[in-house]
């Protein structure tokens, strides 16, 4: 079993205006002459906590994170105007042509799957590998599953909580329920939302509670930032041209080296969707860990990135 490296801090910070509006905040830590390698958090909302540098051997990596237009240090906090898959998919790109570097490999889990997988379908002559964990594709029976009906099976405690700021006449439609709130001109509501929505997620991310990820996914600065970005994705199913968009463009990237990290009892982003990719993907190497959920926290999960990071840091 794998265990993290020790806290690093980064040797470089730095800003990247991206839009009218968005200036992303870019970090890098590790190496300078290492491989580059680029995190994509989750949410879309959630930026880049320090322990994220640990899954990596800071002697290899040249590893670089920032945080997503509207989340942790990005500018303006909680905007979604020009808030778009698109628009990271763009921010990515400019990242990597203002740090310099040629090609390297991407690292993404849940949402950040999604976003590694239209990242990569859409450049894939600048990826050198990927790593992947907790598959997410943003489909509308994935969103059904956790925001809708079924996961409330598994946590109907938790589930409780979530259906406490919408009115019952509303619940046939939790998403757009909750937009309506997340959006709202009063800052009350907005934020008894964001908190219900985030905590939902933070209670269900692990195969056995964490008191911890729960009480951070509760802290306004991070639920407002979170359910509120996450809500607008959703809403707008990903910004796809196509439901099962990512699936259907698996071609674009079954050459390039790949490894997909997978909970078998993973409750935001259920196994059932891994298999899917790893069905029209047999090339990537496909892990199962059969005592974890979601959180790439869990120690079968952690053991098998950071054997994966290792493994990469030589390709």
């Amino acid at each position: 079993m794998r265990e993290l490296y020790p806290p690093i801090e980064p040797y470089k910070e730095g800003k990247l205006q991206v839009s009218d509006i968005h200036t992303i905040h870019f970090e890098e830590s590790g190496n300078p002459e290492g491989k580059p390698i680029v995190l994509l958090h989750g949410g879309p909302g959630g930026g880049c906590p320090p322990f994220y540098r640990q899954y990596f051997n800071p002697e290899k990596w040249r590893l670089v994170m920032f945080d997503q237009r509207g989340c942790g240090k990005s500018t303006p906090h909680a905007e979604l105007r020009e808030n778009t898959t698109w628009g990271l998919v763009s921010d990515i790109e400019k990242l990597r042509e203002h740090l310099g570097i040629e090609k390297w490999v991407v690292f993404g889990g849940s949402w950040g799957s999604t976003l590694t997988l239209a990242y990569s379908e859409t450049h894939p002559e600048k990826c050198k590998g990927l790593i992947l964990r907790g598959i997410f594709m943003l489909r509308q029976k994935e969103l059904r599953w956790f925001y809708q009906e079924g996961a409330s099976y598994l946590f109907p405690d938790a589930w409780e909580e979530y259906l406490k700021p919408i009115p019952p006449e509303e619940r046939h439609d939790m998403i757009t329920a909750y937009y309506k709130r997340l959006t709202s001109a009063d800052a009350q509501v907005r934020m008894a939302a964001a908190r219900a929505w985030s905590i939902w997620e933070g209670s269900t991310s692990t195969l056995l509670q964490d008191p911890n990820i729960m009480q951070r996914f509760g802290e306004s600065t991070f639920a407002e930032a979170f359910a509120r970005i996450e809500c607008h994705y959703f809403i707008n199913k990903g910004f796809f041209e196509t439901e099962g968009q990512l699936l259907l463009n698996v071609d674009r990237i079954r050459h390039i080296p790949a490894v997909i990290v997978q909970g078998r009892y993973d409750i935001p982003c259920p196994m059932g969707t891994a298999w899917e990719l790893h069905k029209a993907w047999p090339e990537a190497e496909f892990i199962v860990i059969p005592d974890a959920g979601h959180s790439m926290s869990e120690a079968g999960i952690r053991s098998a990135l950071i054997a994966a990071t290792d493994k990469f840091s030589s390709l």
